[in-house]
């Protein structure tokens, strides 16, 4: 069944969109929940009439594509992982890992739009990840993953002196 969709939906495409899609999957979910409508002369000249508006917001969704690009490519995610004296991290950074660093940095991004070399990073090391944003626009994101323990084994313990000299 062919329908235009009245919304963006997630999967399927954005508003002013013309899919084919089961014939179910129209009637029992994009119908009732006012995402599509069927695909006639009728709604083929409403959607004709807002193609200015659609393509506006399709602009602008780019224009916020292209600055979000500049931000990460322009970001370093350093990450510090629990790891063995080899470099080989207890761990794995995945790209879960890589979308929460992001969303506590100010990014709000979904963890299946990141790409990792691999699926996954097993090692300490400086990688470069891809980050896919609106249509074809990616951005490409270093990402540099450092063993956690090392900083606290190189700094001397004053806990036991402080207990010390507390009784």
């Amino acid at each position: 069944m062919k329908v235009i969709l009245n919304t963006d939906v997630k999967h399927l495409g954005e508003m002013g969109d013309e899919k084919n899609v089961a014939n179910g999957y129209a009637r029992n979910y994009l119908f009732p929940r006012g995402l599509a409508v069927p695909y006639n002369a009728q709604t083929v000249a409403y959607f004709e009439g807002r193609k200015e508006e659609i393509n506006a917001r399709k602009e602008q969704k780019r224009k916020d594509s292209a600055s979000l690009k500049e931000r990460l490519e322009g970001f370093v995610v350093e990450l510090d992982m629990p790891a063995g004296s080899n470099g080989k991290l207890y761990g794995a950074v995945t790209s879960q890992t890589v979308a929460d660093f992001l969303n506590k940095n100010g990014f709000e991004i979904e963890k299946k739009r990141i790409d990792i070399p691999g699926n996954t990073i097993k090692s300490t090391g400086n990688y470069h990840c891809t980050i896919h944003l609106y249509e074809a626009q990616t951005a490409e994101v270093k990402l540099s993953v450092k063993a956690q323990g090392e900083k606290a084994a190189e700094e001397p313990k004053e806990a036991p002196e402080a207990e010390k000299k507390a009784e």
